[in-house]
């Protein structure tokens, strides 16, 4: 049952973690964690920050789409 409800949450994660991931050479676990033990500590700052990283990848994504049919 716990293995459904995560690997749920890794299909819908908005790929921030991974994004992070690449970026900084860590495993996408490392981040997870550092983004959960932080908004404990930070009384929801972090979240905060992911919800916000999700929406600029989201837009980042389609401005990418848009551009290529623009200039194809």
């Amino acid at each position: 049952m716990f293995q459904r409800i995560v690997t749920f949450f890794e299909k819908r994660s908005f790929g921030v973690s991974e994004y992070l991931a690449n970026k900084l050479d860590m495993s996408t676990n490392k981040v997870r964690l550092f983004f959960i033990y932080s908004s404990f500590l930070a009384v929801g700052f972090p979240i905060l920050f992911y919800v916000l990283a999700a929406v600029v990848l989201d837009i980042r994504t389609y401005m990418k789409r848009v551009r290529s049919k623009i200039w194809e």
